[in-house]
């Protein structure tokens, strides 16, 4: 549409165009072609940036897979085949999810990238509508071009970073997934072995052997724990009991059975191991308890209990040898530690050290009678001035109470007001 001019004096309407010189028309044809040929070759950059950027996404995307498949399968090839088909057959339908989840993130960047297209067709429709605003249209046309690059590259490049970081957490927790999946695994196939070799009996009580000494090692670290060679005569497992400064203070023998039976014959040859190996207390560790007995407790001189007990039982017998060990050694050398304290007690240098006390306490003493002194000092001054304050309050209720009568205000400063302690 043609804006129309009015002349001030005669009041004569002509178009706009008219009125501009042919020079100043072919400047602004000028600069209006030299704009849409600059629009053109920007909307041409962006289309070769946003190919270029796809390619790469491309190639970035085959190699994050192949990369994947690679190390994928060299982790398989250590498993056996059972495991390795439902492993592949569960990496297969895991790789399609991954894929499709990628197909949909480029179906997302392609409308984006058709929205951020129809938006500069706008833009390019509303800038053939304003053509007719002279100098203030390649203002606001300069100005939306400029806000309309800056927004697009911004979110070019958020798109951009948000895809490369989704496929780089996809990608950790994928390969977290299969992990763990290799795992347990691992796991199932260990937990099946063992079952599978529990039948030995022999091999029952081996197991509960060596789970006694992992438990003795992990619960006592200062203690020695040793096993007992196959064939060698005595008990199963030797623990050395050590103080906190490593002192050995006794023994403890453990012999460990895994039967549905209890022979008595057990007792008496630990007994026997007992005093063999000079230990101090012996422990007898069985599926099966004696008859009478529930839980553990001693029989002939020899501890009897589970295994799920012998964790408690030895600690409690444990701190027992270190407390007779402790109350032992105390009464080693008794006489000497007197002299050696009667000594101490004589010398100059306890002499020295207890007069620097005592004038330390002194010292302490003499500062606090002369706080005391002062402060007592202080209170006897306010205690003057307060019944001065008193006596002259006295004169004045008085004096009122004199000239008003018995229904003059309360003057008094040691009595408390009812009305003001119950005031909010």
């Amino acid at each position: 549409m043609l804006t129309n001019i009015t002349c001030p004096n005669c009041g004569h309407e002509f178009p706009l165009e008219a009125a501009l010189n042919d020079e100043l028309k072919e400047a602004i044809e000028k600069e209006k072609q030299e704009l849409r040929e600059k629009m053109i070759e920007y909307r041409n950059q962006k289309e070769e940036e946003l190919r270029k950027k796809d390619e790469a996404f491309e190639q970035f995307k085959r190699q994050q897979e192949t990369a994947f498949r690679q190390q994928l399968d060299q982790e398989l090839k250590k498993q056996n085949e059972q495991l390795e088909a439902s492993i592949r057959k569960s990496l297969h339908a895991d790789f399609e999810n991954q894929l499709r989840m990628l197909q949909e993130a480029d179906r997302e960047k392609e409308e984006k990238l058709k929205a951020a297209r129809q938006k500069e067709l706008e833009f390019l429709k509303k800038e053939q509508e304003l053509k007719t605003k002279e100098e203030e249209l390649e203002i606001v046309l300069q100005k939306k071009l400029q806000q309309e690059r800056s927004r697009l590259s911004d979110e070019i490049r958020k798109l951009e970073a948000q895809k490369i970081e989704t496929m780089e957490n996809e990608y950790q927790l994928r390969l977290k997934e299969m992990e763990k999946q290799l795992e347990d695994q691992k796991k199932l196939a260990e937990e099946m072995k063992r079952k599978a070799e529990q039948g030995s009996m022999q091999l029952q009580g081996e197991v509960q052997e060596l789970a006694l000494e992992e438990m003795l090692k992990n619960s006592f670290p200062f203690d020695l724990v040793s096993e007992v060679g196959k064939g060698v005569r005595g008990a199963d497992c030797i623990q050395t009991v050590r103080n906190q400064f490593g002192q050995e203070c006794g023994k403890i023998i453990y012999e460990s059975k895994r039967t549905k039976g209890f022979t008595n014959d057990w007792i008496e040859k630990l007994k026997a191991d007992l005093r063999s190996q000079g230990a101090d207390i012996a422990i007898l560790v069985t599926q099966t308890m004696p008859s009478g007995m529930d839980q553990f407790g001693e029989r002939n001189g020899i501890w009897i209990c589970t295994f799920a007990e012998v964790g408690a039982l030895a600690h409690v017998l444990r701190d027992s040898i270190i407390k007779v060990y402790n109350a032992t050694k105390n009464q080693e050398n008794k006489g000497d530690k007197m002299h050696m304290l009667y000594d101490y007690l004589t010398s100059n240098e306890f002499g020295e050290q207890w007069k620097a006390i005592r004038e330390g306490f002194l010292s302490m003493k003499l500062s606090i009678q002369k706080e005391r002194d002062a402060m007592e000092k202080l209170w006897k001054a306010r205690e003057k001035q307060l019944e001065k304050v008193l006596l002259n309050a006295a004169h004045i209720k008085g004096s009122i109470e004199g000239i008003s009568g018995n229904d003059a205000i309360d003057l008094n400063l040691l009595e408390n007001d009812d009305d003001l302690l119950e005031a909010p």
